[in-house]
């Protein structure tokens, strides 16, 4: 007879297929890729709006009063979404078939959000398109909701810390407040758009905002009434509140999809559009297919210059978060405004692309380009320069005032938002060459990130040889008078 089996390692309950039970951090990568597709093709309604030549000045706009605004506050909404997966992900530590199918059935409710943007973009005072957007977001909320109460029924899911806790019912009602507050502006929007619209994008932008002014009311109320008394009840688990940093690696996660489905969008709108027409090349280029594409050389100089800002700018963002320790709520805020106008560079592109074809209208198409990759850029350098208010805290001691990498991180990160609105200030005076300008900052402004560290190298350089300069003149005046003293003496 055979002994008895030989017992297999013990295997942890973090993953463990015979139970069912497996880590979360595939599901949580592809959760992040969908929810940062799904945030970056609502500009493609805006993308393809027909702006008429004639009344360029007046669709301009209504295209910024509307649709651009439309667009920068569903972004907003989506990414609140994100926060509060990411959020949600922080308590459920471990995944098992059911919640891994909860999952996919809010992922589903959220690709759904594109086609109701595009009902609110294309009819943006029919109530119908903003009943829809807020009856997702209700939905996206509940299965949200059902995720909470699951894990806590199981409480092996939930994070080591909270399992163990002997307040886990506080901290659900805590969680499900957290999850539901959106949703619930959302059915009160829902229902205004019956009566009168303008007030459900003011609850929709409360959304976004909602947590920004609770803190600014409770610092308030601290400074005047003093702050608040600690709660009887003495909480041990681990906290859960939108105060929190986010996880950096979500943040950079989230960041990363954006910026990869922005540089993919550009390169679809030239599939589509720059393809000739077989017919069209035989009329109209005598079946000469290389004077067909010499006709898109434009489209194709766009292209390249939009794919370069984009590759650049996640440069610049991938070089700061490589001196993050961790990302506060400020910085998250400020990094979801520069993604929002991230996002909007393939707007960028339609409009500089469309210089050959609308060359009266080449200047206000300047002007919206320079103005999106201003904002894009800006918040990036804004992100810095609140991390750097708590510097200790949240960056690593090489990019401190002071540090080796300092001045080099401060030209990266400026040097954007400096072209940008040099070129739309050139325009104002130079307008009659206001794509050259334009065009020649594109160019110019990847030789200079080739160059930075050279440049910054150079001008620092330059700095210590000025302070050197000075201390030998004080130093020889001093050494002059010397002599003169015991003379004197």
């Amino acid at each position: 007879m055979s002994g008895p089996p030989t017992p297999e390692p013990a295997l942890d309950r973090q993953e463990d297929p015979a139970s069912g039970i497996q880590h979360s951090h595939r599901m949580l990568s592809f959760s992040d890729a969908l929810l940062s597709i799904i945030a970056t093709v609502m500009i493609l309604p805006v993308t393809h709006t027909e702006l008429s030549p004639e009344q360029f000045d007046k669709s301009i706009q209504k295209l910024l009063a509307t649709r651009i605004a439309v667009y920068l506050m569903t972004f907003l909404i989506v990414t609140v979404a994100w926060a509060a997966h990411t959020r949600l992900f922080q308590v459920v530590g471990r995944i098992d078939d059911t919640l891994a199918l909860l999952n996919l059935a809010c992922m589903m409710t959220i690709t759904f959000l594109p086609f109701t943007f595009s009902l609110m973009v294309t009819f943006p005072e029919a109530p119908l398109g903003i009943f829809l957007f807020c009856v997702c977001v209700i939905a996206i909320g509940a299965v949200q909701a059902l995720i909470v109460l699951y894990a806590f029924r199981f409480p092996h899911l939930l994070s080591p810390a909270l399992a163990c806790s002997a307040h886990r019912a506080l901290c659900r009602r805590h969680v499900l407040g957290v999850v539901l507050r959106g949703p619930a502006l959302c059915f009160a929007a829902a229902g205004c758009s019956l009566f009168f619209y303008p007030a459900s994008y003011l609850l929709m932008a409360m959304v976004v905002f909602l947590p920004y002014v609770s803190k600014a009311a409770g610092w308030c109320r601290s400074r005047l009434v003093g702050p608040p008394e600690p709660p009887t009840e003495v909480v041990d688990f681990f906290t859960f509140d939108l105060q929190e940093p986010l996880s950096k690696e979500r943040v950079e996660a989230f960041s990363d999809g954006v910026y990869a489905i922005v540089a993919t969008l550009l390169i679809l709108d030239i599939c589509e559009d720059n393809v000739p027409d077989p017919k069209d090349v035989q009329e109209e280029f005598q079946g000469s297919l290389v004077a067909a594409l010499r006709a898109s050389g434009p489209r194709f100089l766009a292209y390249f210059g939009s794919f370069a800002t984009v590759g650049l700018l996640w440069f610049a963002h991938h070089s700061l978060f490589l001196h993050v320790r961790k990302a506060t709520q400020a910085m998250g805020l400020l990094n979801t405004l520069s993604l929002a106008f991230v996002g909007g560079l393939p707007l960028a592109y339609q409009q500089t692309s469309a210089f050959a074809r609308q060359p009266r209208d080449e200047l206000e198409r300047v002007r919206v380009s320079c103005a999106i990759i201003f904002f894009a850029s800006i918040f990036q350098f804004a992100i810095w320069t609140t991390a750097l208010l708590r510097q200790r805290e949240t960056l690593r001691p090489a990019v401190w005032f002071g540090g080796q990498e300092h001045a080099f991180m401060f030209a990266k990160l400026a040097l954007y938002p400096c072209a940008s609105l040099l070129a739309f200030a050139a325009t104002c005076f130079l307008s009659r060459v206001s794509t050259a300008i334009f065009h020649l900052t594109q160019i110019a402004v990847p030789f200079a990130f080739l160059l930075l560290r050279l440049l910054v190298r150079a001008g620092l350089a330059a700095l210590s040889a000025l302070r050197a300069l000075r201390r030998p003149d004080h130093g020889s005046a001093d050494e002059a008078r010397a002599p003169l003293l015991p003379a004197h003496c």
